[in-house]
């Protein structure tokens, strides 16, 4: 299962939200066996992110976690929709886009260890 978790600092409406979520689940689809279905996103809104010592730039921090794809494949691909959207749906700039990925190679859920 993959997940992303956004936190920015600016407010973020529920049409918004919306579209953040529907455009992360078109995304993920770049990453081989990964789509929506299997998605988990957490959206944290008006968070206090310092960039180059200010705190009244529009910025986003993600967190991209995924299991099984210790190849990246796919990553460059979602790496530019992510930011798309975000660039787009919420008007950050892109050099204001960070985006971290975590390999996960062992997931725990329904009470059982995967990996």
């Amino acid at each position: 299962m993959p997940f992303i978790i956004a936190r920015v600092n600016v407010s973020v409406g529920t049409e918004q939200e919306q579209e953040i979520k529907s455009c992360l689940g078109r995304a993920i689809e770049f990453v081989p066996g990964k789509n929506e279905q299997n998605l988990m996103i957490c959206l944290e809104d008006n968070c206090r992110i310092w960039l180059r010592g200010q705190n009244t730039i529009p910025a986003a921090y993600i967190e991209a976690g995924i299991f099984g794809n210790d190849s990246h494949t796919g990553y460059n691909m979602l790496t530019a929709a992510v930011t798309e959207t975000f660039s787009t749906v919420l008007g950050i700039s892109p050099e204001n886009i960070y985006i971290k990925y975590d390999d996960i190679h062992v997931w725990g859920v329904s009470g059982f260890t995967i990996g």
